[in-house]
């Protein structure tokens, strides 16, 4: 097969660079756990992955042809993606605004931070911890502050019901505990 078309550019790795990730005008509210696991994913490809992978592709270049060098391909490849990542990181963690939740004053309430369990109208019992949106971790129960269930909980206290907009409609939910 020619080289025609199996060349990749490296303008296709860094088309998504751009993108906003957050809505315009929309403050990158993170806590300090965020912002310290951003700040080690960083150092962590910086420091360690980065360098390893150049001292790859540095020998793989001086094996020869490069046309058909998987080693050096694959490294050329991988690197480009650490070094989109790393951009990325860098420009989240210059604009991201850090927001202690354990300052909170008023612990009544569901802001930036809580922690909050509700009822759902099927009555289940779900948790849930309104975070930054770069520190969203869906497995976790953490959801991002810009969510439409985050979005419904701020300012509710313990006992009240508030309305989700839901793929399948609204859903009525009721706070029954929060903490931070």
């Amino acid at each position: 097969m020619s080289k025609a078309f199996t060349k990749e550019t490296d303008d296709e790795f860094e088309a998504d660079d751009d993108l906003p990730v957050l809505p315009a005008g929309v403050k990158n509210y993170i806590t300090p756990e965020g912002l310290r696991r951003m700040q080690d994913e960083f150092d962590q490809l910086h420091r360690i992955e980065r360098p390893k992978l150049v001292e790859t592709v540095s020998w793989a270049a001086g094996n020869g042809d490069r046309s058909e060098n998987g080693d050096y391909i694959y490294g050329k490849r991988r690197l480009r993606e650490i070094d989109r990542r790393l951009r990325f990181l860098r420009k989240r963690m210059e604009v991201a605004e850090v927001v202690d939740p354990a300052r909170q004053t008023n612990r009544t309430r569901v802001f930036f931070g809580a922690r909050v369990e509700y009822l759902t109208s099927q009555n289940e019992t779900k948790r849930l911890r309104i975070v930054g949106v770069d520190e969203a971790r869906s497995e976790l129960g953490e959801v991002s502050w810009i969510s439409p269930i985050a979005k419904a909980l701020m300012k509710a206290e313990e006992g009240d019901v508030v309305e989700v907009r839901t793929p399948a409609g609204i859903e009525r939910i009721e706070v029954v505990k929060i903490s931070y």
